[in-house]
Parts: structure tokens; sequence; C-alpha cells
């Protein structure tokens, strides 16, 4: 029988993604609602390591549903992915008396709240807390739409400028592993073309592309670039562009760090509460060692272990409506 939770840690760690705070603020709220003590760490597991631990309560988190970002901090701690880290770790959370731990980031995040998990038996949580969208087992992931919608309004406007000069505009989105955010911002921009890390890149069938919509007088061309493409980004598809194509007007915009930052959107609020609250859930049920997803509207359990070891996966269809409608 699972042991009974008291007090629980939240913490936000890796890259920082629009919603996090809403998810904080759902983990503290519904734990305090249960009559829960918990407990925010700062900077990820650096902060549970230095003993950087404060208890939140209703107050502490009102007025961030709106905001981008973290109030939690984040960081990359390597230390933790070490034995002694993770003892020195064990023992800050033991002196506390938290038995519970909700951790909001990405796949490394998951990696190492399962290995701690396993040497010390404190029930993890995990949040999928990503602008990347490179998680298996849920439909969202905290602070995508907010990073595509950003994207977008970006393109947007970079096809108003495209459009008077007559220009080529070869646009770098973040997507180091995952094409999702190039992908969706793509097919809603209309670009012409799109580069992700899932595809190999034909370089040769770009360039006859853009070569033969220059033939029929299609001055305005988009192309988005996964920052993460096999071919090396943005920067490099330009250079081959302009060597091929000299008397196109070509230009490159990275959009980059702007996409993650911003107020979240709607839908980023929403999956992020609901999350937040079906953690705390899922604590006080026994269900450890969990990632909480959303699948077809429903709550959806992926074991941490298995989280870490598969990727979401671009569908044949998606590849296959981009062609059909950039034509």
């Amino acid at each position: 029988m699972a042991k009974k939770v008291t007090k629980i840690g939240v913490l936000t760690s890796g890259g920082d993604s629009p919603g996090m705070n809403a998810a904080i603020r759902a983990v503290v709220r519904t734990g305090n609602y249960y009559g829960l003590e918990v407990f925010g760490i700062m900077r990820g597991y650096s902060g549970i390591i230095d003993n950087d631990i404060v208890p939140m309560h209703s107050r502490s988190v009102a007025n961030i549903i709106q905001r981008g970002g973290t109030i939690l901090k984040t960081a990359r701690c390597k230390e933790f992915f070490t034995p002694e880290g993770r003892l020195k770790a064990y023992n800050n959370l033991k002196k506390l008396g938290i038995d519970g731990l909700v951790i909001i980031g990405g796949d490394g995040s998951f990696r190492g709240a399962d290995i701690f998990s396993r040497e010390f038996d404190i029930p993890c949580i995990g949040l999928p807390g990503t602008i990347d969208k490179d998680i298996a087992g849920t439909d969202f992931t905290i602070g995508f739409d907010t990073a595509v919608n950003t994207a977008v309004e970006a393109i947007d406007k970079i096809r108003d400028t495209a459009d008077a000069h007559d220009r080529l505009f070869i646009i770098e989105v973040m997507g180091r592993d995952a094409g999702y955010i190039a992908l969706h911002s793509g097919i809603a921009t209309g670009a012409e073309h799109i580069l992700i890390p899932e595809r190999k890149t034909d370089i040769e069938e770009l360039v006859a592309s853009l070569q033969e919509k220059e033939r029929r007088k299609k001055l305005v061309n988009m192309v988005v670039v996964a920052e993460g493409d096999e071919f090396g980004g943005a920067n490099e598809v330009a250079k081959v562009v302009k060597e091929r194509l000299p008397t196109t007007d070509t230009r490159v915009c990275i959009l980059g760090h702007i996409q993650r930052g911003g107020s979240p959107t709607c839908l980023d609020r929403l999956i992020a509460s609901r999350m937040g609250y079906a953690a705390v859930e899922s604590l006080l049920e026994g269900r450890h060692n969990v990632m909480v997803g959303i699948l077809n509207n429903r709550m959806h359990y992926t074991l941490l272990e298995r989280a870490v070891k598969s990727k979401q996966k671009i569908s044949e269809e998606w590849i296959k409506i981009v062609k059909i409608l950039a034509s």
C-alpha cells in the first residue's frame, strides 16, 4: 500500500515555457485544498541540493497565472545526475519532511526524477513543460501553444514585408530535436517549405522548387526551418540558396528566444491548471512516478521511465498536408 503523502515540493526544471506559473499555482492551491504542506523549490534540482526551498500558500501564487517564465526559476543541474548530488538532495528533503515531488519540465527532468525516485522511494509526478511538444503520452505540452502563436504572429509580419519587397524569407524557429513548432507555424502561415529534424532535407528539391516558383513569378516565398534541421538551420540553408539563386532577394530571420516568453495562451493556462491539479490528485491516490498528460481531452498517465524513452512522432499525414497545401 502506498504511503500517505503529507508534504510535497514543486519545481520547474530545464527550459522555461509559458504556462509553468499556471501549473505551479494549480499544484499549490490543490495541495492546500487537501491540507497538504506545499514547498516551492528554486532553480530546479539545484534548489534541492542547495536547500533553497520555501513554503508556499495560496497567496504565494496570486496574480501569476498570466505571467510567462517561472516564479520558481529554472536551471539544469549536472550535480543531480551524480549519486552524491542525489543523496544530498534526499537528505535536504528528509529534513523538511517532504515526501512527494511534482516536476514540471521535459524528458531530461523526468529522467532525473525517475532515477531519484527509484533510489530513495520519493514518489514523483511529472508535468510536461516544454515548448517543443516532443514528449509522447500527451496531445499537449505546457508552453507549446503559446510558442507556436508567437511564431505565427512574427511570421505573419514577416510575410507583409516579404510581399512589399518580393523577397524570399528563410525563418528559423525553435526545435532542436523536434519539428512541431516549425510544422504547425509553417502550415498556419502558408509557408512554401517546412524543414524539420524528423525528415531529411533534400536541398536540391528545395532549390528546384524555388526555381520553379521564380519562373512562375511567385516572388514571395517563406521557408520555415526548425533550428535542429539536419542541414544546419536557416543560415546554412540560406547560404546554399543564395549561391544557387543569386538573383533572388533572400533574407534570414531567426526568431530565437521570443518563442519562450510572453503571457501564456488560454489553452496553455487551461492544460497547465488541469495537469497541476491532476498531479496532486495522483500523489494522494498513490499513482506515483508517472507523467500527467492529456490525450483526447482526458487525463492520461505515462510511466516516467516510458515517457523519457519515447518521443512524439510526426505522422506522414502532416507531411502530406504540407506538400499539398504549399503546391
